[in-house]
């Protein structure tokens, strides 16, 4: 090749990674939560039964293969990342594994969701194994360490004060609620200030170990998910289930209010997940959305008897839809939360979007 050549593709190589690195707007993204995020931390507990390694999760993913992820394709977590940049956060523990623990890196983030989990430590008996939010955080407290050795303590600090913490937690809890023995001495009220402040704790801890940015969803409308319609004989939504959401959504912004209050170096972009859901539901032509009560997934009404499962039947317009199963949304909408929560109006997003939180 000519030394003209071999300039001319050195300097595109160059240009190409200023371009990766301009396009790369954090250095990582750590992902907290429950199976709205969860890209595949379930599949690794063996006694869980909240697992989505089977067909016909995943039919539009890449692979076409199950990945662990509760949709049929890519969930907010992974449209997140490439907003900013980044590959999907990998599943912790499959960090952990015999064939990944040397070369483990969490130098681009890590997610820790897990599929049942809740911000109390009860809220997965129903499926027998999570990952609990405290537990969650205990693994991100050992991924702190892991990156001092890596990047020594200004490094790995610098890292995670420019980082992305992801937040998407709660909707087992609610549920949890109206299922459970547990908190039947406490008001409604009671019980989702109780969420908050057990919530507020640890941000707290995630926040002592240096990370700054936080990006936190309230609770959807779940009361409109086909599992819940299909308890109606009427196939409306669980109002009951809502009012807690739309409760614990408040106590939840009055906390972070708060939190900034008392923590100045905090910033956070709350996300409003139920007004957006709820404007999919009554609205949905404007999103594309033709199904808004049954499942794409499953059986019986609404497909909502038997959960998706390889014996279920789906959808060929999986992008009609605004629910997979009886709980989780499509890809379709996965996709249209994420355009929204990152360049989105203050109706979905404040006191800052995605987007904006990240230039802070």
């Amino acid at each position: 090749m000519a030394p003209s050549n071999v300039f001319a593709a050195s300097f595109f190589l160059f240009l190409s990674s200023l371009n990766l690195l301009e396009a790369q707007m954090v250095p990582a993204m750590f992902v907290f939560g429950d199976s709205l995020v969860d890209v595949g931390n379930n599949n690794y507990l063996k006694l869980s039964l909240a697992k989505a390694d089977f067909p016909h999760n995943g039919v539009d993913f890449p692979t076409k293969k199950p990945t662990g992820r509760f949709t049929n394709g890519k969930n907010a977590a992974d449209f997140l990342a490439e907003k900013v940049g980044l590959p999907t956060s990998p599943p912790y523990l499959s960090l952990l594994s015999s064939s990944n623990k040397n070369n483990a890196s969490f130098l681009t983030g890590v997610s820790f969701a897990s599929g049942g989990a809740g911000i109390f430590d009860g809220t997965d008996e129903r499926y027998r194994q999570s990952l609990p939010l405290t537990k969650q955080v205990d693994y991100f407290s050992a991924v702190c360490e892991d990156l001092k050795k890596k990047l020594g303590s200004s490094g790995a600090q610098k890292l995670l004060s420019k980082s992305l913490v992801a937040v998407v937690i709660g909707s087992n809890d609610i549920f949890g609620y109206s299922d459970s023995d547990l908190h039947k001495n406490s008001t409604p009220q009671q019980y989702v200030d109780s969420m908050a402040l057990a919530l507020k704790g640890q941000l707290k801890r995630i926040h002592s170990y240096g990370t700054r940015k936080f990006v936190i969803a309230g609770v959807g409308a779940i009361g409109c998910c086909p599992s819940q319609r299909n308890k109606n004989k009427t196939e409306e939504c669980n109002e009951e289930t809502n009012n807690l959401s739309v409760k614990y959504n408040q106590a939840l912004t009055s906390m972070l209010q708060g939190l900034k209050s008392e923590l100045k170096d905090i910033n956070y972009s709350y996300i409003n997940t139920y007004s957006l859901l709820q404007n999919f539901i009554q609205k949905p032509s404007t999103y594309g959305f033709t199904e808004v009560k049954a499942a794409c997934c499953g059986l019986g009404n609404l497909n909502a008897k038997v959960a998706c499962l390889p014996i279920a039947t789906y959808c060929s317009n999986r992008r009609d839809h605004v629910f997979w199963d009886l709980y989780h949304p499509t890809e379709a909408a996965h996709r249209i939360i994420a355009d929204n929560i990152f360049d989105g109006p203050s109706q979905y997003t404040f006191p800052l979007n995605v987007r904006q939180l990240v230039a802070v």
